[in-house]
């Protein structure tokens, strides 16, 4: 699978609706046969900034994301929304779902 992880800081005044403003796109994104998980997550320290975890699975599944309709409508119009460029983080790993952790076990 191919799992991303990319931080937007939003502007402030953006920042409350953030979740309303993507949803469109998130849901077409979670809609795609090739997406497992597509998930925002708001920092705790810097209420202005989300994290969005994503991951696909391995073959064509993230080239059909970026070349799909509503992610082009996305990046389109995303950087009015916000304080500078994304950042991301991508990578491959083996499988398709999370593991477990090894240090906490919950019987």
């Amino acid at each position: 699978m191919m799992l991303i992880n990319v931080r937007f800081d939003v502007k402030p005044e953006y920042a409350d609706r953030w979740i309303e403003i993507t949803r469109a796109f998130t849901e077409a994104t979670r809609a795609e046969p090739g997406n497992l998980w597509f998930d925002w997550y708001r920092s705790t320290d810097e209420p202005n900034t989300y994290l969005l975890c994503e991951a696909f699975r391995d073959g064509d599944a993230p080239a059909e994301h970026v070349n799909s309709e509503h992610f082009a409508d996305f990046t389109g119009s995303a950087a009015q929304y916000l304080q500078r460029t994304p950042r991301i983080l991508n990578t491959t790993l083996d499988g398709e779902e999370w593991g477990t952790m090894g240090e906490i076990t919950v019987d």
